[in-house]
């Protein structure tokens, strides 16, 4: 049994000084691919992500805070400034991402002062939410409480520090946790195994927050890291699980890791990191952005009761869907089966489980209907059918050797998708998904 959500509250309002609204669901933005971007791009992009329901971008950023980082820092902020549409911006310092090592303790310093005033960054309790990816050594955790100090503006530090573990450092040093634990190691789904001990057995005794992760899938098959994580369902499984869990804050990874093949952006050609091209080039995602108002929707529902009940109005109708386009034992791969050794995984610390076992060979789709009937996913000539009900719905039908273009349908709503083959026409595997949606989708 979950704590609920009342006890939940209770302990965490005892220990802030003001009320706060959380409920807030944020995007990873890997600034490194942006190097292209203008300030314009940055408003099209913002736009787009606050029309899904999305409120703020998380700013991955590497050392060192010079060249593209910096002046892409700049252009997120002045095009959010400009808009002053309450979209807001706030960092993650990557400390294993950068060209220059870890960050120091007086360059985060130098960044918050010149950004966490600024009107365009997520403030939290009235203090600048700040996140890192890792940057668990002693010296890098203990540079916190001095950061904090140096600061002319109250930082409000929720680190991802999934390496440590929960009860792996001392609730003190910070105001909440972020877990990077988002997928699942070996042949199964995601689970909230993970989401539970960081904020039921950990953080929520101390009065602390959490911010919860979600992705979709995970793939990457470069010269320096090639594995695959499952991912299958993840896009409506996780979703459900953020009703469970119930956590203050959610980060979907993410927006623009193309590398990772966990992008829900648009594709931004000149951010694709060099070797991923052959796998991220006509695999559009955006098709997962087309649920998102209905599960953000929900999510914030679970969270207060005050929020709107989502719903899905009469000629608003969509099926999204995704697959990868040939099966898990076709093609050939230097990709492994978890995080775990290769000649391309240095550190990997899991143990290997066949490609096969961890991807599941189906179509998967959410189908949000107005009202109850019945959708249908055909694979070349083989059709299967599905009750539906009013809202949000999830079927899947297995490939079981079925080959050709993939179709949709519900009603008035019918889409097609590009083929299944019985094997990649390169050779060469391809892990990654492809997204479409049919119905009331938008073009992007």
């Amino acid at each position: 049994m979950h704590t609920n959500f009342a006890t939940k509250a209770c302990a965490i309002a005892a220990l802030l000084p003001t009320a706060a609204i959380a409920q807030s669901v944020f995007a990873h933005v890997i600034v490194g691919n942006t190097a292209s971007y203008t300030i314009e791009q940055w408003t099209s992009e913002i736009e787009l992500a606050q029309s899904y329901g999305i409120d703020a971008f998380v700013l991955n950023i590497g050392t060192p805070f010079e060249g593209n980082t910096a002046t892409q820092a700049s252009y997120a902020f002045q095009a959010c400034n400009a808009l002053s549409s309450g979209f807001k911006m706030f960092f993650s310092f990557d400390y294993n991402g950068g060209t220059d090592g870890p960050w120091s303790q007086s360059d985060i310093i130098t960044i918050l002062q010149a950004y966490a005033p600024n009107g365009c960054h997520f403030q939290y309790d009235g203090k600048a939410l700040v996140s890192t990816f890792e940057g668990t050594s002693t010296d890098e955790i203990n540079a916190w409480p001095s950061i904090r100090a140096a600061v002319n503006h109250g930082l409000y530090f929720v680190p991802d520090w999934t390496l440590l573990g929960p009860h792996g450092f001392d609730t003190s040093l910070v105001d909440g946790a972020f877990s990077w634990d988002m997928w699942p190691a070996g042949a199964h789904d995601v689970s909230t195994t993970s989401d539970v001990a960081w904020d039921e057995d950990f953080l929520t005794p101390a009065g602390k927050t959490y911010m919860m992760g979600v992705s979709p899938w995970f793939y990457t098959d470069l010269p320096y890291k090639a594995w695959v994580w499952r991912g299958d369902s993840a896009w409506s499984l996780r979703w459900n699980q953020t009703l469970q869990i119930v956590p203050e804050f959610v980060e979907i990874a993410t927006w623009n890791d193309y590398g990772e093949s966990h992008y829900i952006g648009p594709i931004v050609s000149a951010g694709i990191p060099s070797g991923a091209e052959r796998y991220v080039e006509n695999y559009p995602h955006t098709g997962w952005l087309e649920t998102l108002p209905y599960q953000i929707a929900a999510y914030k529902h679970a969270y207060s009761a005050a929020n709107p009940t989502p719903s899905v109005a009469a000629g608003e109708e969509k099926i999204v869907y995704w697959y990868r386009t040939s099966p898990a034992s076709a093609g050939s791969t230097n990709a492994t089966g978890n995080y775990c050794p290769s000649p391309y995984n240095a550190g990997a610390y899991q143990s290997c489980v066949p490609i096969t076992d961890i991807l599941e060979d189906e179509v998967f789709a959410i189908v949000l209907a107005s009202q109850a009937g019945t959708a249908s996913i055909t694979i070349g000539g083989s059709t299967s059918t599905f009750s539906v009900s009013s809202g949000n719905n999830f079927v899947r039908k297995a490939f079981q050797g079925n080959t050709g273009v993939v179709s949709v349908g519900m009603g008035s709503v019918s889409g097609s998708g590009v083929e299944i083959t019985a094997a990649p026409a390169s050779g060469i595997a391809n892990y990654n998904a492809w997204v479409g949606c049919a119905g009331s989708c938008r073009s992007i």
